[in-house]
């Protein structure tokens, strides 16, 4: 059993002080160097991987996280290392430069990854005044390059950030241990108790990230990679502060939904999309986006106003609907189950996520965060879907075709872009021109269990039992005595002999198997929603 540990510390992106962008990612790769206690560098690393482990960190807005797992001989030492991030570390000038160097490496990967050069724009466009704004990875011009002409050392700017924003009633630990819990506390007392607690407050970002001239914006992009992308975004009340009543989960799962009569299904029916998801995006306490994700096929590219109209058309549908009780019982239904039969968490995933959850929700869901929508308020719901209206949307389109016919360049990533404004009446148009498609609400879940009780297996069986066989198949059953967990594995198992008799043959098997999966995806999606697959 591996033990594993993760602190949660309530400082990110959102707080690298004006010109020093990258500084709180920078500080997080700096604690893994040395500290007074281990002065060697790096050796906290390599103890975790050489007792094997591993260990990693992320900086998000408002906060940033490290973690690790280790065998359990080797936990208390582990935890002793890990702990003088948090105390004394050591950041030489050496590996200052060094880590810049690292930081900055990390930013050229970047660079050439859609996901990240695709955010940064939606960034940009927003109010250079809100941190949202910022560019929060960090690279070489940033850390090094332009403090330097200002007369700044970055190693100073770093010491100076660390003992301002690190104080200990600003962490959150989380400690997974197989040892007792008054041993864990104990170890906790121990290794962390030397942690000074400056009383820092939290920090607040208040106020939106869009003003009017970011909003009702259509956005052509031109990605890395080739394809057609429409992502659909709106500035809606933040979730968090309505997590019990999941509005977001509700409308994520209708619009996202793939069965008869949604919107997918109706764009998939005509040839222009191959993927759709819908839900919350960016998001903290103070803010928040919902986005419609829509992989689009060279056909679709082509009907962009009509694919939009539709979407528009859809969540019109929802409005004249109102909130449906039995559509949130069912969500609350699969959500209940889905949290209480899931499978072992590995334990760094573990830590991780209660650590997280520690900062944003009472110390009554620190284990559960939002996994289990119980309220249902259609006042809620309606609200957040009534922000889903044509005057504050942001809508970006990605393609290769757009190559050659762009005027602006986002400064971080060099993504060529341009903006184009667009008013009610132009989505109007779009709606009353899109095609006239039957979209409706799902149909009830019949897949949704209402009994998990488990029947009492006859005997305790070793190996699977044959229950039938014919000249074409045979059917093999073991009952599952040792999780009694309500849950069925089932495998079909086709011999087909000629599927690899030639190149050619492996190619047909292996479009007709994607064909016959494109083909039960409205089935099949529902299905996968109660945990089947």
């Amino acid at each position: 059993m591996a033990c594993a540990a993760s602190m949660n510390v309530s400082v990110g992106s959102f707080s690298d002080p004006a010109g020093l962008e990258g500084l709180a990612h920078f500080l997080e790769h700096m604690l893994f160097y040395a500290s007074e206690k281990y002065p060697l560098e790096d050796s906290y690393s390599k103890y975790i991987t050489e007792h094997g482990g591993s260990t990693n960190a992320f900086t998000s807005c408002e906060h940033t996280n490290y973690y690790f797992d280790v065998t359990t001989d080797s936990f208390e030492e582990a935890v002793d290392r890990f702990a003088q991030f948090f105390i004394k570390p050591l950041m030489s000038a050496d590996a200052t430069m060094r880590e810049i160097k690292a930081v900055d490496s990390e930013n050229q990967k970047n660079l050439l990854s859609d996901a990240w050069r695709m955010n940064q724009l939606r960034k940009h466009l927003s109010l250079e005044g809100h941190p949202y704004h910022k560019f929060s990875t960090g690279n070489w011009e940033t850390l090094a390059v332009r403090p330097k002409a200002k007369g700044l050392d970055t190693r100073d700017e770093l010491i100076k950030f660390y003992d301002a924003n690190y104080s200990a009633n600003l962490m959150h630990l989380v400690v997974y241990s197989k040892e007792s819990l008054d041993k864990i506390q104990s170890l906790v007392v121990d290794k962390f108790q030397e942690i000074r607690n400056t009383d820092r407050s939290y920090l607040h970002f208040p106020g939106q990230p869009c003003a009017s001239e970011h909003l009702q914006i259509l956005v052509r992009a031109v990605p890395i990679k080739q394809g057609h992308k429409l992502r659909i975004i709106w500035p809606i009340t933040p979730s968090i502060r309505h997590y019990k009543e999941a509005p977001c989960r509700y409308l994520g799962h209708l619009i996202g939904h793939e069965g008869e009569g949604s919107l997918f299904y109706v764009l998939k029916t005509l040839g222009w999309a191959t993927g759709l998801s819908a839900g919350e995006g960016d998001w903290t306490s103070e803010y928040s986006f919902f986005d419609v994700v829509i992989e689009v096929t060279d056909a679709g590219h082509e009907h962009m106003q009509d694919i939009v109209g539709l979407l528009f058309r859809y969540i019109n549908l929802l409005q004249k609907s109102g909130a449906c009780k039995w559509i949130f019982d069912e969500l609350s239904a699969i959500s209940e189950t889905t949290f209480h039969y899931q499978d072992k968490f590995p334990a760094i995933d573990y830590v991780v996520n209660i650590a997280s959850n520690m900062q944003i929700y009472p110390p009554k869901d620190w284990l559960v965060g939002s996994s289990l929508p119980s309220t249902f308020c259609p006042e809620t719901i309606e609200k957040i879907l009534n922000e889903l209206s044509p005057n504050k949307v942001r809508i970006f389109w990605e393609s290769k075709k757009f190559e050659g016919h762009t005027d602006m360049v986002e400064p971080w990533y060099g993504t060529s872009y341009s903006v184009e404004k667009i008013n009610d009446s132009v989505i109007q148009e779009w709606i009353l021109s899109a095609p006239d498609e039957n979209l409706h609400l799902p149909a009830p879940n019949i897949f949704i269990p209402t009994d998990l009780s488990l029947k009492e297996a006859q005997e305790k069986a070793k190996f699977p039992v044959l229950l039938r066989k014919s000249s074409y198949s045979t059917l093999w059953y073991k009952p599952d005595t040792m999780f009694t967990s309500p849950k069925a594995f089932v495998k079909i198992y086709f011999n087909c002999p000629h599927s690899s008799s030639s190149p050619e043959a492996e190619v047909l098997t292996d479009i007709f198997t994607r064909l016959l999966m494109d083909y039960l995806n409205e089935y099949g999606k529902t299905l996968n929603e109660c945990g089947g697959c």
